[in-house]
């Protein structure tokens, strides 16, 4: 059995699941998801639960059985909680500005650069400090998405560390050229 796939999938209060098939609706507080699930997994709800199980020991349905487990954990804990990732910007005069569903990036090209987030994900910028990203949303793979999409515009290089960096990353530092001729 999957370690993942057998365990149950707690529904939090406020939270209401619709199976139709293999479609299943999730709403609740922040909003709803919907997703077709895979047709050899079997989905059930009992008590506050779901229960996902799969019809044999086949090697395609044992790697569908932790996934589509995963999906609806992931949607669920989205529409109660929601997710987001935080990004910040690194670099002298680097900056961003954010109106509704649309970011502007100044990274030091000759152009500023904008990109529109896909449905039902926001950015918002800290009040203090203008280099700091938050991507929201009740889908974490948009929300994933988004953040990947924006990091990819600068990715922190390996010298100075600028570019744009998730908040937990951590940069592997090179020593430069002088670091070579000093020894």
């Amino acid at each position: 059995m999957s370690r993942i796939g057998k365990q149950p999938v707690l529904i939090p209060s406020g939270v209401t699941i619709e199976l139709k098939g293999n479609n299943i609706t999730v709403k609740g507080s922040k909003g709803e998801l919907k997703r077709d699930l895979h047709p050899n997994m079997k989905i059930e709800v009992k008590d506050n639960e779901i229960i996902v199980t799969r019809p044999n020991d086949e090697k395609v349905n044992r790697a569908l059985h932790g996934l589509t487990r995963s999906l609806i954990a992931n949607m669920v804990e989205g529409v109660a909680n929601g997710y987001e990732k935080k990004l910040e910007i690194v670099g002298v005069g680097y900056r961003a500005n954010a109106s509704g569903q649309k970011i502007t990036l100044n990274l030091g090209f000759s152009h500023p650069i904008e990109y529109k987030a896909p449905d039902g994900v926001s950015f918002e910028l800290d009040s203090e400090k203008k280099n700091l990203i938050t991507v929201k949303g009740i889908d974490k793979e948009a929300v994933g998405q988004a953040a990947a999409v924006v990091r990819s515009y600068k990715p922190p290089e390996p010298y100075k560390g600028k570019g744009i960096k998730y908040i937990d990353e951590h940069i592997i530092r090179k020593a430069g050229k002088t670091a070579a001729k000093g020894s």
